[in-house]
């Protein structure tokens, strides 16, 4: 039997956020999530359903060498399979996820977004990046091990803030959303 995924979109752009930002990549989008954030910016109604096969073979379309798994929330569909056929066709891959679902094994680079503290059972991240409201976010220090740490102002409104808490913080470092700021997806 085929696995099949929700697909919202696939497009190439630059990593707008965190670490890789300004990195060129495919981000493969994907439809649903298991939470409902208020700020989440993804319209989860629309998609189309694809093996994958089909998303790899429409990755495999662009020269990039990044893959950016991201939704929604990709670990609830993204399987070591499609993983391996990415790499089969030379691409790093990299997954955004809330954190709440296991992921497959075979992923280059973690980005642990976690939204919600009870229902997070990844701890081992390349990097973690929180949407900043305003709250005092060092007990996630000790939930989730990662090399990088960073806040994010929540949809480009509290940005003072964030910095000031990143200025009494410092080993948080400041990840703004930047392909919302030079208007491109």
């Amino acid at each position: 039997m085929t696995h099949t995924n929700k697909i919202n979109e696939i497009f190439v752009s630059l990593q707008g956020e965190g670490f890789h930002t300004g990195t060129a990549a495919v981000f493969v989008r994907f439809s649903g999530c298991n939470l409902a954030c208020a700020f989440c910016d993804t319209n989860h109604h629309p998609f189309t359903l694809m093996s994958d096969e089909e998303i790899a073979d429409a990755v495999a379309k662009h020269s990039v060498d990044w893959v950016i798994l991201t939704g929604g929330e990709p670990s609830l569909q993204a399987s070591e399979h499609l993983i391996e056929l990415l790499h089969r066709n030379g691409k790093k891959v990299a997954i955004e996820t809330n954190g709440t679902h296991e992921l497959p094994k075979n992923i280059d680079w973690v980005t642990v977004s976690p939204k919600v503290w009870d229902k997070t059972i990844v701890n081992q991240a390349d990097e973690l990046k929180l949407v900043f409201t305003g709250e005092d976010v060092e007990p996630w220090r000790g939930k989730i091990n990662a090399s990088h740490w960073f806040l994010q102002p929540c949809s480009c409104k509290n940005t003072a803030d964030t910095v000031q808490y990143i200025l009494n913080h410092p080993h948080w470092r400041l990840s703004l959303q930047t392909h919302k700021y030079i208007g491109i997806e």
